[in-house]
């Protein structure tokens, strides 16, 4: 070591000690720890502790002071090796570097390591491309039956028999239930027994009206011909008038019994009306599916009494083919649904699983009539076939309301799609492989494609993974082919 060096060591080992005390100031001790006053400016009173004075150059006249050749500079102590003084550990790190400005500056000393090169970051790309897209509306819906029956019991009763098994398929017209009959029959008995009773009451009727009628047809001539023979003085008056009165009083025997067989009638219709309503009742005992469906579990099973409408049904029954899709989008999207639906059917599709591609196709069939203001969205209905039964009462579903479409947009990758602090962006590999950062505008969007309304043009190639190691410049290194993860997209 050259004797320059030695002393320049010795002067910063004393600048160390200076920084070993986590509450000393710099400016302050270094002036105690080399001789000068604390309240002395460091500047022009070190020249003067140091034998230098104001006007002299700092760099010859320090270098006689600590020893070092006058006509050598400081910074240049030694052309072999350069001088810096360390300290590590806890110990605060000082060095002093003298100018020939007459300067004195102390900072801290740390050795730096050489700069490493940023490799690469691997990402996947994907081209950006010009396709008709559609013009979807997105919401969540539930699925509906297209007709639900609550099964309950029109007589009062104890249920006997259930004739299905939960959860089956039924049609129209297949026995359900069966509730105790045997009161029912006795009663339309009883009922078909007084029809005969009161049927053999109007045929006698009939019978005696026909009877009386003779009778009294008889009467009206004998008394006609009595009538003739008095004129001529054959019969008495008082023969006379006993046959007209028996004449009279036949015809309104004959009005009676007309009489009599109107109200044996009459009886006969009450007693048929009683019997046919017995049989009703007796029909009642066996309950039957009104539509074709899917019965629920039994609510009411065998041995259980039940009344007529009771508020507690047998079972309920829903139709699930077709089926119904209930949901419900902002009121703003009303009018441009009304005018598209105006040109035809609007496709809905039903995403039950989003990792299922196998979407269920229906038509909008039902717009509600009034807007709901308490949320401000309008509820639409859409019709599905359902042969399948993938859609299934109470589920919900992903729902895609197809309004038109967009001719000729800009599409890329939804995962390309990125939201920082001034908005929406995307990361564009440019042909050095670096990349920038693009603020976009997004149109509509499905589940894997979105359209950029402002940004970006067609084959401009974007970043759809890797984004969290990249910033504006980065260099990339693409580890797919941009146009078949395109496609892939696209396809899914």
């Amino acid at each position: 070591m050259l004797p320059e060096e030695n002393n320049l060591r010795n002067v910063s080992q004393r600048f160390i000690k200076i920084g070993s005390g986590p509450n000393r100031e710099v400016g302050p001790d270094l002036n105690k720890e080399i001789g000068l006053d604390p309240n002395k400016d460091i500047g022009r009173d070190l020249n003067k502790e140091i034998e230098v004075g104001p006007n002299k150059e700092i760099g010859r006249d320090l270098n006689k002071q600590i020893g070092v050749d006058p006509n050598k500079k400081i910074g240049l102590v030694s052309k072999r090796r350069k001088l810096t003084v360390c300290a590590t550990g806890p110990v605060h790190v000082v060095f002093l570097t003298i100018g020939l400005a007459g300067s004195l500056f102390i900072s801290a000393c740390n050795k730096q390591a050489p700069k490493q090169q940023v490799p690469p970051a691997p990402v996947t790309v994907s081209q950006v491309v010009q396709k008709d897209m559609p013009v979807l509306i997105r919401a969540i819906g539930n699925v509906q039956p297209y007709s639900t029956v609550s099964v309950k019991s029109m007589i009062n009763g104890q249920i006997v028999k259930v004739n299905f098994k939960e959860g089956q398929d039924v049609h129209r017209g297949d026995l359900l239930f069966v509730i105790e009959q045997a009161p029912f029959q006795g009663a339309l008995a009883q009922a078909q027994a007084q029809l005969a009773k009161d049927e053999a009451l109007e045929q006698q009727a009939v019978a005696n009206t026909a009877r009386d009628t003779a009778t009294a047809n008889n009467a009206r001539v004998q008394a006609d011909r009595y009538a003739g023979l008095i004129s001529k003085g054959v019969v008495t008056q008082e023969q006379y008038d006993q046959m007209r009165t028996a004449a009279e009083s036949t015809a309104a025997a004959v009005a009676a019994d007309k009489a009599t067989v109107e109200s044996e009638r009459a009886a006969v219709q009450a007693d048929k009306a009683s019997v046919n309503q017995a049989k009703v009742q007796l029909g009642y005992t066996t309950i039957t599916s009104p539509i074709d469906g899917k019965v629920g579990s039994i609510l009411i099973y065998p041995g259980n009494v039940v009344k007529a409408n009771d508020t507690v049904s047998l079972v309920v029954i829903n139709q699930i083919t077709p089926i119904y899709a209930a949901f419900s989008v902002p009121q703003s999207n009303l009018d441009n649904i009304k005018h598209y639906m105006s040109s035809g059917q609007l496709k809905v599709e039903a995403i039950v699983n989003k990792n299922d591609q196998d979407r269920k196709t229906g038509t909008l069939t039902f717009i509600d009539n009034a807007v709901d203001q308490t949320t401000g969205t309008i509820q639409l209905k859409a019709t599905f076939q359902n042969q399948d039964r993938a859609l299934w009462p109470g589920q919900f579903v992903d729902v895609l309301l197809t309004l038109t479409t967009q001719v000729g947009a800009i599409v890329a990758p939804a995962r390309s799609v990125q939201v920082g602090q001034t908005g929406q962006f995307v990361y564009v590999v440019k042909q050095d492989n670096t990349v920038e950062s693009r603020p976009v505008v997004l149109g509509n969007s499905n589940d894997n494609e979105a359209v950029i309304d402002k940004g970006l043009q067609a084959g401009e190639t974007v970043v759809t993974d890797g984004q969290l190691r990249l910033f504006p410049g980065a260099h990339v290194e693409v580890k797919n082919n941009a146009t078949s993860a395109m496609n892939k997209e696209t396809a899914q």
